[in-house]
């Protein structure tokens, strides 16, 4: 009998972010005693939708200014 394939957690959720490392930064971050197994979904989607919304928001900036690329700006 062939050994299932394994699944990240970010798969199952249907995620680009890592769930499992936002999981072990929640552990290790001391922020609390225990950490639920839903917590670190919910930050990893939030996080995903969050940047999603700001690279859209680029995008649209640069389409109508007419750049093919997205470059940081430099603040001083």
């Amino acid at each position: 009998m062939a050994k299932a394939k394994c699944k990240t957690r970010s798969s199952r959720a249907g995620l680009q972010f890592p769930v499992g490392r936002i999981h072990r930064l929640l552990r290790k971050g001391n922020y609390s005693k225990r950490v639920g197994a839903g917590a670190p979904v919910y930050l990893a989607a939030v996080m995903e939708y969050l940047a999603a919304e700001v690279l859209e928001l680029g995008g649209n900036a640069a389409e109508t200014t007419r750049k093919l690329e997205l470059f940081p700006v430099t603040g001083s």
